[in-house]
């Protein structure tokens, strides 16, 4: 399972963040930095409403959703590449995820200490990138040191790193992250062998205070950060209210709703945040249908339908015959199996098919 890791500078809710995410109390929550010292791991149900749409189309009640994994990382510091704070262990666990939500404060409140002094989120991001980068470049170093050594052997591979270090060394010097960097599919390839801090896909949370949540989109803070991330890291920013979401843990659906209302809104940017995170890392949802079991599966967008069908169990894979698939859309407009079968909008896919979010599939194996 693919992970998201979420980071920040201290007390800006990253743990608050995560209870919430988990409907748990697993991360402590407390008003110090380094409340969280190893990393919590929390698998979270992705919310995705076409699930109850297929419920009784399968004539089920058993609804299983897609799942993705988010890790709690300790706060960084300034001068964490350098060791400061417990730098070298929260880079090591950066580097274990596959993309990072990085939870910058936007919201004033005198009894929750700011460890630089003021809430300034930009600010705040510039530090965490700073620290990725540095890190990034000792690692360039060191990569490009001992791809020199082999290639005085005429090893094509490390000419390859060389050539690729030689781009990035100065890409990372002018404080840019490695995913700004324009590069071929070859070079994009090599990259990944780097395993850089800087490289990974990111999304940042603006964590606003729970009155300012309703017209969060508006709020300049926020405004400031999403126009940061959009121009200096092609990225997305999400607002939510973490203390807000961490409230509902103990209140079941309807007493939430209400909770959720008195605030003037809907949901606490919460459900959004996943979704955005699942995006982020690349993936999209299929289903299963049947009387069983409706069933949201996760793969990685661009896959094939044996590879698909292996998420399953690997002798679909191996087996793989034909998939009998019909669009979530196509078949929840017309109700039923039988009248999207009688309307002809099942078709069955070879090998060579490419999977899209919302298909609806039965595959056909022989083992």
């Amino acid at each position: 399972m693919l992970r998201a890791g979420i980071v920040g500078l201290p007390n800006v809710g990253k743990s608050t963040l995560f209870n919430a995410l988990t409907r748990t109390r697993k991360a402590e929550a407390a008003n110090y930095p380094f409340c969280t010292i190893e990393p919590n791991v929390g698998v979270v149900s992705v919310p995705d409403d076409r699930l109850e749409v297929l419920r009784p189309i399968a004539k089920t009640q058993v609804v299983i959703p897609a799942a993705v994994e988010f890790v709690d990382i300790a706060g960084l510091v300034a001068g964490a590449s350098k060791g400061e704070g417990l730098g070298n262990q929260f880079l090591a666990n950066i580097r274990e995820v596959d993309a990072i939500v990085q939870v910058v404060r936007c919201f004033e409140d005198p009894d929750i200490v700011h460890n630089m002094g003021s809430v300034d989120p930009v600010r705040d991001i510039e530090v965490i990138n700073t620290e990725l980068i540095l890190a990034d470049l000792a690692a360039v170093d060191r990569r490009k040191e001992r791809a020199v050594k082999r290639a005085r052997g005429g090893d094509k591979e490390a000419a390859a790193e060389i050539a690729l270090a030689d781009k990035l060394l100065p890409h990372l010097d002018a404080n840019r992250p490695a995913n700004t960097l324009a590069l071929s599919d070859d070079e994009r390839a090599v990259l990944r062998g780097f395993q850089l801090l800087s490289a990974k896909p990111i999304l940042y949370a603006a964590n606003v205070h729970e009155n300012d949540l309703a017209t969060a989109d508006e709020h300049p803070l926020v405004r400031e950060v999403a126009r940061f991330a959009r121009e200096h890291h092609a990225a997305a920013c999400t607002p939510i209210c973490a203390r807000l979401e961490s409230e509902l843990v103990d209140l079941d659906a309807t007493e939430a709703a209400e909770f959720l209302a008195g605030f003037g809104v809907s949901d606490s940017g919460v459900s959004r945040l996943i979704r955005d995170t699942y995006d982020l890392l690349g993936l999209i949802t299929y289903f299963t249908a049947g009387e069983k079991e409706v069933r949201a599966w996760t793969i990685t967008r661009g896959m094939k339908a044996p590879q698909a069908a292996g998420v399953i169990h690997t002798d679909f894979e191996k087996g793989f015959i034909k998939a009998e698939v019909v669009a979530y859309d196509e078949l929840a407009r017309l109700g039923s199996v039988a009248a999207a079968r009688e309307a002809g909008r099942y078709r069955l896919e070879g090998k060579e098919y490419v999977f899209k979010d919302g298909d609806v599939a039965l595959f056909r194996f022989n083992v």
